[in-house]
Order: C-alpha cells, then sequence, then structure tokens
C-alpha cells in the first residue's frame, strides 16, 4: 500500500489516489470519502524512511562504527544480490548468496578471498576496491 507505483496502475488509481504516483506520500487516507487518497507528498521523510527500511531491513546492510554487519531479510526466490557501498575513498563489492533453501542467518563472510571470523565486514579507507562474499544458511 505504501509503494506509490501501485496506486498509479489504472485510470481508476489514479482518480482515488490523487497525488503524484512517483513520490512517496505520508499518508493514504482511511475514511470516506477520500479513502485511498495520499497526502502530504514531496515535503514529508516518508522516502527516506522507506530508503532506510528497505537498505537497513530488507538488504540487511548495518553500519557499526568501523564494521557492516548482513543481517537481511530478502523474498524466498532471490538466490542473491549485490551491494556496491562506498566507505569514504573505498568501495565494497558484497554480493550476498543463498546456500540454503530458507536461509536464517550469515554462515560466512569473505573479503578479498579471507575469511572474516565474526561475519563482520571490517571498512577500511584505503582507496581500494574490495570483494565481498557473503553466504547465507
Amino acid at each position: 500500500m505504501l509503494n506509490p507505483v501501485h496506486h498509479g496502475s489504472t485510470p481508476e488509481a489514479i482518480e482515488r489516489y490523487r497525488v503524484e504516483p512517483y513520490v512517496m506520500c505520508a499518508d493514504i487516507y482511511g475514511v470516506s470519502p477520500h479513502t485511498g487518497r495520499g497526502g502530504w507528498t514531496w515535503y514529508t521523510g516518508a522516502a527516506g524512511w522507506m530508503y532506510r527500511l528497505t537498505v537497513e531491513t530488507l538488504l540487511g546492510l548495518q553500519l557499526e562504527v568501523d564494521h557492516l554487519r548482513i543481517a537481511p531479510c530478502i523474498p524466498a526466490h532471490w538466490p542473491s544480490y549485490t551491494i556496491h557501498y562506498r566507505y569514504r575513498e573505498t568501495f565494497y563489492h558484497i554480493t550476498i548468496k543463498r546456500v540454503d533453501e530458507q536461509p536464517e542467518h550469515v554462515i560466512r563472510v569473505t573479503v578479498d578471498g579471507v575469511e572474516c571470523p565474526d561475519t563482520r565486514i571490517p571498512l577500511i579507507d584505503d582507496r581500494q576496491e574490495h570483494r565481498v562474499e557473503v553466504n547465507l544458511s
């Protein structure tokens, strides 16, 4: 219901929503006669909160001072995904892969082929590109 794209798929939906279908709104009215109408667009923090929800919860990317922790909550049909993360002047190319059907947690993290013992990704600003692999099980 929060994704504005779903409110612009038909002429009837556009008429009901009445705000831009490419902008996150802060409110969606639930009472007649304005049920389904969006409100408070453009000047809301809703888009920022949706971005944080996606990055931190769905993709599971959590910054902890000078480390990254990966704790995703991804759909069952996603076999893998890649995040390109910049830490100051250094780029980390992070590939997260399932190794089991129903992953529950991170079991292995490697940075440039070296396993990280605590499954966190250490962040170092050495202006190099790093390859990270994260296995979920």
